[in-house]
């Protein structure tokens, strides 16, 4: 892969959580997504994170441990009784027959697939012909993942993965996972904020962050740095802003969220250079002013540091500023999908640069 190419151009998602089959035939290096709430928007970022990480066994438990989709398990060996619930990874939530879920590039042989089965063993021959109902809790089940030529097999004995999971945490991939950030509705916290911080303090990407913060209060922004100690159990570390006119640094937060929500995305950006930066709720905090040059600098951002972005969207000034934005920026390949339900399925619905300059310009509805 040369230095500037897209690690999707395309997507397809198969039998993942809520999507039972989604093709989406062009991807930007920024894909802004859009559509009604509960149409899978933030599944389709799940999706992606899932592939970056080559389905990494922390990344599929923190994703059901986030929405509390667990099971409960009475074992003497292990102090807490929950454990993910890995059916509910798999559309409509049943491991069979709904067969495995398969997320990458159409058409390439770089496609991450996930089912479970058995160990070799009893009852390994007929796991086809088994129920999740009659599978009992003595059953060595294992997540097989394959990637191209690439096979790991993940226990989910939840004993065992409790002893363990220091280790796969550590050594389970298929492959080197691709680098990815994600950012959630809400306003990152200090220590977030902190760690993105320390990757970039001192470099080039410093100097991109404070203009990220340009946008919202002007070029009266001079400096910004996080100071504080970790354990001060008030605040940790915080981020300070030094502007013009002002004698002592003020708190980023005292500046509002939008301060913060474009700092955040700033120091992600740095943060995932030759991977995957994923927004979700992308309008949050920004001004509906400030969306064009919000989405200009996450468009030029992601250029420069060969990321690619993912973001969702339910709000129509969201959408124009990125259509305005995307149109200007020529050299930057930015694309919008909607998401509909169709009753029988979720389809994706693609949308041109030509397109986009229309709706921009007539205020055409296409959330």
């Amino acid at each position: 892969m040369s230095e500037n190419d897209l690690h999707l151009p395309n997507l397809t998602i198969r039998r993942f959580r809520g999507i039972q089959d989604l093709s989406i035939e062009r991807l930007g290096r920024v894909t802004l997504i859009a559509g009604k709430n509960g149409v899978g928007k933030t599944t389709v970022l799940d999706a992606v994170r899932v592939y970056a990480a080559r389905g990494h066994y922390a990344v599929l438990a923190s994703i059901l441990t986030k929405r509390e989709e667990l099971v409960r398990h009475f074992d003497g060996y292990v102090e807490d009784p929950f454990a993910p619930d890995w059916e509910a990874l798999f559309y409509g939530r049943r491991v069979m027959p709904c067969g495995p879920i398969t997320i990458g590039p159409t058409g390439s042989r770089q496609v991450l697939s996930i089912e479970v089965g058995l160990l070799n063993g009893e009852g390994s021959d007929n796991w086809a012909e088994r129920t999740p109902d009659s599978i009992s809790d003595e059953d060595d089940g294992i997540l097989t993942l394959r990637l191209n030529k690439h096979e790991q097999v993940v226990p989910l004995n939840y004993a065992e993965s409790q002893l363990i999971d220091r280790r796969i945490a550590r050594d389970v991939g298929l492959a080197p996972s691709i680098r990815c950030e994600s950012l959630g509705p809400s306003v990152l916290r200090n220590a977030e904020i902190a760690r993105l911080w320390d990757k970039v303090a001192l470099t080039d990407d410093e100097n991109r962050t404070v203009e990220a913060l340009r946008l919202v209060l002007g070029e009266e922004i001079e400096r910004v740095a996080v100071i504080g100690d970790q354990g001060d159990s008030s605040y940790g570390r915080r981020a300070v802003v030094k502007v013009a006119g002002q004698k002592r640094p003020v708190p980023l937060r005292s500046l509002g969220d939008g301060a913060v929500r474009l700092f955040g995305v700033a120091l992600a950006l740095a943060n995932s250079q030759g991977g995957f930066l994923l927004i979700d709720e992308a309008e949050n905090g920004i001004h509906h002013t400030l969306q064009r040059d919000f989405w200009r600098m996450v468009l030029l951002t992601a250029e420069a540091n060969n990321v690619q972005v993912f973001a969702t969207t339910h709000s129509w000034d969201c959408v124009v500023g990125f259509a305005q934005a995307a149109v200007a920026e020529e050299g930057v390949e930015g694309a919008l999908v909607r998401l509909d339900s169709d009753g029988e399925g979720i389809r994706a619905v693609e949308y041109s640069e030509r397109q986009l300059r229309v709706a921009a310009e007539q205020g055409i509805e296409v959330r």
